[in-house]
């Protein structure tokens, strides 16, 4: 397991506003095991949990987005199937809804690129259409 430079670009976009994006780019580490890939890096706030270990796990299936212990529950994206997962603020908790609208994938032992476009939903309403693209290479 090696260092790896980690480059997310994110899009959000709610309901009658405008797209808001983001980018992040740090060292983490990144492992290839048969089927499976896992990305993690330690947040620096960006997507909202300063110093906190964020992963991807990247089966065939399904990708799970686990962030410690910042809302509760992880997000997974899995095509064609509707997944749920508490999310935590300090006013109170919320249950919502996430269903994955497309999932592109080209890692290999080396990095790669990942892609996940998605909608997050309260209440069967949705909230907001996001995407994550994930670039992964040595550093």
């Amino acid at each position: 397991m090696n260092g790896y430079t980690i480059s997310i670009i994110g899009a959000q976009a709610t309901p009658g506003e405008d797209e808001e994006k983001f980018e992040l780019i740090t060292d983490g580490l990144y492992t290839q095991g048969g089927d499976v890939s896992r990305i993690s890096y330690t947040d620096s706030g960006v997507m909202g949990n300063e110093n906190s270990e964020t992963t991807f796990v990247v089966e065939p299936s399904r990708i799970t987005l686990t962030r410690g212990a910042w809302h509760g529950g992880d997000m997974v994206f899995d095509e064609g199937e509707k997944h749920h997962f508490l999310y935590q603020t300090p006013f109170g908790s919320l249950m919502m809804g996430i269903d994955t609208e497309s999932i592109d994938r080209n890692l290999s032992r080396d990095g790669g690129d990942l892609f996940i476009r998605y909608s997050i939903d309260v209440d069967n309403v949705i909230v907001s259409r996001n995407s994550f693209k994930i670039s992964v290479k040595p550093s």
